[in-house]
């Protein structure tokens, strides 16, 4: 069955329903460490988990409400409390237990003695029943609970993650992982069915690729999760205290190793979110030299061939505008580089009309000659202060004024923003039809921003962040980077990196007493790789000037040290 939904102006699109279902990672000790069960899928056509190896578990069944009877230790409600349902929850914890009998036979199920029941204490007779009772067609694990006494050990499941199958799949499951130690006395028995095969293995040895086993990204990413357990009660106990689990959706995408799983946390997933929502896969995982990328209707991206430890993949050039008229402004030409502007030429929708840089470093602006030359569109910007690393061919046509519009079309229109700090020239430009900043090195993704006195000042960095946060943004376009969401989360985890850095600077000098910038660069980038520490250097001396104007260090000599009252 499918749904259909919109998304923005696209027109409907039809959306497999989620299928509810529920998987029970079964573990137990074993000399080594803690063992997983593992059960290999029958071999079918259009099954993406044909052949793989999985855990123990299935859909939802309409029986599984009529099992909430049978269930020991836990109610609907407490069960839903701890899902995030507002009903229903139990449902999920008796299908796994449900699912586990029927694909491995093993039995989580107290007798009226109140012990964990072994099927084989049931006798033949007992264990038949059980095993047509969960067959298809058959008369239900209730009517066996009835029969033979049984109570599921519901309470014997900890809740460990929850899954969604990835947009734009034909079949889409809602998953709920659970964990639980295996019984005693129980043997691993496969219904040759659904089943075929059944391991035991020690969760990192199996998620690492290298095994060879095949399995799919959510089973790989599980046993990740809990090769961090010794035991099997530790494993257990740990998620049993575990709340507030958080759905994990992964987003297809595609890159040169074609087509895989995004994770959430991966830079790449809210974009991919925001441009391919119903998963086309046209989003990308990989920032591509070269390659254009739509962000919007209103908006492309072109990335430079110059990725490094201070580019990260390479610098961003947008293309901004559209509307009746079809022009468009370049921000950030990029490098000098004859390869990325014939890029930009070809990606640009329509005429190019004006050029705009966020500042005059030389990943970001030196290409405005070539564009211009090419185009005869307006260069737009402030000019290159003096210093290392600007590029003085920068010469724009009006300096920009902080607070001014430009109309690019009927309804794209940017402002300019001056935010000086990385660079005492540095422009963001708002995109106010769809709250988007266009950061330049303000903001970028995935690594704070250099900066390098006498040019780049900490005190207006962290001012020019501060006026950001009275903007209403929705989207952080980096010259470095994805888009990235929750603009206001990121600029607030900015400013706090950079006033812990503050202190960590401060406590360095009242513990080393007088020292160099070299001396104290060990100890306040500690965490920081060794061979980057110069680069480090630039902006540990832009904290030290701003704690000697604020009167809390002094330096003589090239020795700093603190002031104290």
């Amino acid at each position: 069955m499918t749904t259909t939904e919109t998304n923005g102006n696209r027109p409907a699109t039809p959306t497999p329903l989620l299928r509810n279902a529920a998987s029970l990672l079964v573990v137990r000790d074993a000399p080594g460490g803690m063992e997983v069960l593992i059960v290999r899928r029958v071999e079918r056509a259009n099954d993406r988990s044909s052949g793989a190896y999985v855990f123990p578990g299935g859909t939802l069944d309409v029986q599984d409400k009529g099992l909430h009877a049978h269930a020991h230790g836990l109610d609907d409600a407490s069960a839903s409390e701890r899902l995030g349902l507002p009903a229903g929850g139990l449902d999920f914890y008796v299908a796994a237990v449900r699912e586990c009998f029927e694909e491995a036979g093993l039995l989580f199920a107290y007798g009226r003695d109140g012990r964990l029941q072994s099927p084989h204490e049931l006798g033949a007779a007992g264990q038949a029943l059980l095993r047509e009772a969960v067959q298809r067609g058959g008369p239900g694990l209730a009517h066996a609970c009835e029969q033979l006494g049984l109570r599921l050990a519901a309470d014997r499941l900890a809740y460990h993650s929850y899954w969604l199958t990835p947009p734009g799949l034909p079949k889409r499951f809602d998953t709920r992982f659970f964990v639980a130690i295996a019984p005693e006395a129980q043997e691993v028995v496969p219904d040759g069915s659904e089943i075929v095969e059944h391991r035991w293995v020690r969760p990192a040895e199996a998620a690492d690729p290298a095994s060879g086993l095949p399995m799919m990204h959510v089973t790989r990413r599980t046993l990740s999760a809990i090769a961090q357990f010794d035991s099997a009660e530790a494993c257990f106990a740990y998620f049993s205290r575990l709340r507030g689990i958080a759905c994990i959706m992964p987003r297809l995408a595609t890159g040169a190793a074609g087509v895989r799983p995004v994770m959430p946390n991966e830079p790449c997933y809210a974009e991919i979110g925001r441009i391919d929502p119903d998963g086309k896969v046209h989003g990308r995982y990989e920032l591509a030299p070269g390659v254009p990328v739509q962000l919007s209707g209103r908006v492309w991206r072109v990335t430079a061939n110059n990725g490094s430890v201070m580019t990260g993949p390479g610098t961003n050039t947008y293309l901004v505008g559209g509307g009746a008229r079809n022009e468009w402004a370049v921000i950030d030409p990029g490098p000098d580089d004859d390869e990325h502007v014939r890029a930009i030429l070809e990606a640009a929708p329509g005429p190019i009309r004006w050029i705009l840089a966020t500042h005059t470093h030389v990943d970001h602006s030196p290409a405005a000659a070539a564009l211009q030359a090419a185009t005869g569109a307006t260069v737009l910007g402030r000019s290159a202060p003096a210093g290392q690393w600007q590029d003085a061919t920068f010469t724009p046509q009006r300096e920009l004024a902080h607070g001014e519009r430009i109309a690019l079309a009927d309804d794209c229109t940017l402002r300019v923003c001056h935010t000086p700090g990385h660079a005492s020239n540095h422009l963001c430009y708002l995109l106010e039809e769809e709250k988007t900043l266009f950061t330049g090195d303000h903001v970028m993704q995935g690594s704070t921003v250099v900066i390098g006195p006498p040019d780049g000042e900490m005190r207006a960095y962290l001012d020019s962040l501060a006026a950001l946060q009275d903007e209403d943004l929705e989207w952080l376009a980096p010259g470095h980077g994805f888009l990235i969401a929750r603009p206001q989360d990121a600029i607030r985890i900015l400013i706090r990196h950079r006033l812990q850095r503050e202190a960590k600077v401060a406590g360095a000098l009242r513990e080393l007493g007088p020292a160099s910038v070299g001396e104290l660069v060990v100890r306040v980038y500690d965490d920081v790789p060794p061979r980057m520490h110069p680069v480090a250097q630039r902006s540990l001396l832009a904290h030290l000037i701003k704690l000697r104007d604020d009167g809390k260090a002094r330096e003589a000599n090239g020795v700093w040290s603190e002031v104290t009252a």
